[in-house]
């Protein structure tokens, strides 16, 4: 695959990596430095909930990083397509239900790197 879509699958897994470890193992510690506005008593009470958010976001990361390995083109390309579009799908939706940042952060590099895909 075109290197350009090789170097966004790479950025948009490492930071889904990144958001596996904020929300698995540093919420409490972390998290209320990051999100100011909401009460520090918040962080324990919803550490599990954040925990398994952060699981999901290193299925993400882990559907990325395995096209790396896949050598068949054509299902490298599939997989890559499933997980990308699961990646927009999530901020679209976040940035509808939590904030705007978050389509900017995770939809649009999904979103470039499947219109890169789909245009080849």
């Amino acid at each position: 695959m075109n290197i350009l879509v090789n170097v966004l699958i790479g950025f948009i897994a490492f930071f889904h990596l990144y958001i596996l470890w904020f929300e698995m193992f540093a919420w409490e510690t972390r998290g209320p430095k990051v999100f100011r506005h909401f009460p520090k008593e918040l962080f324990p009470k919803t550490k599990t909930l954040a925990a398994n958010q952060g699981l999901y976001n290193g299925f993400l990361a882990a559907g990325l990083i395995w096209t790396f390995f896949i050598e068949n083109t054509e299902w490298k390309i599939n997989v890559s397509i499933f997980f990308l579009s699961c990646v927009a799908i999530a901020g679209i939706y976040g940035a509808i239900s939590a904030s705007k940042k978050i389509f900017f952060v995770q939809g649009l590099p999904a979103i470039i790197g499947l219109i890169i895909i789909l245009l080849k």
